[in-house]
């Protein structure tokens, strides 16, 4: 897919540069071996955070890891393999042993995998809505005393949740059948594969959907300081495009959908300023959601109006608790 010359980065720099020390502030990132996850990282480090990368085990993600520590960025890795809840159940409680006395400042749910073929987890979900949402939903209730301990100590903490322009497209409402163990049975394997798009717009949304969700029942906490923020990129030469190509992204519709999403695209380095704004900006309110104006077009990251579904929030919180088995979200894990 990457047959086109190297897009040229606008806002990122300015940006980046316009933010204070993160000197003292633990970062944990899922999906940071490459890409946008990548480049968050590396800004973070260097602006003095501790990075944790929260990666699938590959050579990639070893790679990762050691280039960043070469740049002399403070980073760990943990293991973290989002399509099964027992990793991520494991990934939650290693970080709790390694964290436990200074706390996480800031969860990035950023990882995610697009236009995959009806296939089950191990779990019975499906594979995109699992990666996408279940399983963060699921890290984000295992990480979350470590938010309040850094919420005690140094006064605030984040959650970053990372939604896409696919959450329109197709414009569909979340249904309750996506969040359930029918993996399989959803579509998106025939000829046509129109299914496997529907998929990927429905993990997209529940992003969204799980950051109003957090704002609404965190805030019902008292002294709740942690933050629930989400970020879009806008169209985004981000590589992923290329990994669902290689994946079985080979249908007529595929490379229309993948080339249309390329047509416009900005750098992954501005793909990322609306994270960058979630994780580093200081003063943001919880429930903001940042990224470019306009489902297709790139541009500067700016404060979006809320996308607010108070029954779709509703839904995907319910439902989400019953596919990861979650009895009280704020409830420290026992794993």
């Amino acid at each position: 897919m990457r047959d086109h010359e190297p897009i040229q980065t606008q806002y990122f720099d300015k940006l980046i540069a316009s933010f204070p020390s993160m000197q003292g502030k633990t970062v944990a990132i899922t999906g940071c071996s490459s890409g946008m996850g990548l480049i968050l990282a590396r800004a973070c480090g260097e602006h003095g955070a501790r990075i944790v990368m929260l990666n699938r085990p590959s050579k990639g993600a070893q790679a990762a890891l050691e280039d960043i520590q070469r740049a002399g960025i403070n980073a760990i890795g943990i293991e973290c393999d989002l399509s099964s809840f027992e990793k991520v159940r494991h990934a939650g409680a290693e970080l709790r042993r390694r964290l436990g006395d200074s706390g996480c400042d800031v969860l990035c749910n950023n990882a995610g995998v697009m236009g995959l073929e009806d296939l089950a987890t191990e779990d019975g979900f499906d594979v995109q809505m699992q990666t996408n949402h279940l399983s963060h939903f699921l890290l984000t209730h295992e990480v979350w005393p470590l938010l309040e301990k850094a919420e005690q100590l140094r006064g605030e903490a984040r959650v970053v949740n990372h939604s896409s322009g696919a959450r329109r497209a197709p414009s569909r409402p979340l249904q309750a059948k996506y969040l359930q163990a029918k993996g399989g049975r959803l579509g998106g394997n025939g000829l046509l594969g129109f299914n496997k798009w529907v998929r990927y717009q429905q993990s997209k949304l529940a992003n969204l959907m799980f950051t109003y969700a957090l704002h609404e029942h965190a805030g019902q906490r008292p002294d709740n300081r942690i933050k629930s923020l989400c970020a879009h990129p806008g169209p985004t030469d981000s590589g992923l495009q290329g990994k669902t190509a290689s994946s079985g992204g080979t249908l007529l519709l595929d490379r229309y959908i993948l080339s249309k999403a390329l047509k416009n695209a900005h750098s992954a380095e501005d793909g990322t300023c609306g994270l960058a704004r979630c994780v580093m900006e200081p003063g943001v309110e919880s429930g903001a959601f940042f990224g470019p104006e306009g489902q297709s077009q790139p541009g500067p990251a700016v404060l979006l109006p809320s996308e607010r579904d108070p029954a779709a929030e509703a839904l995907l919180w319910d439902e989400s608790l019953k596919a990861t088995g979650i009895r009280n979200f704020f409830e420290e894990s026992v794993s």
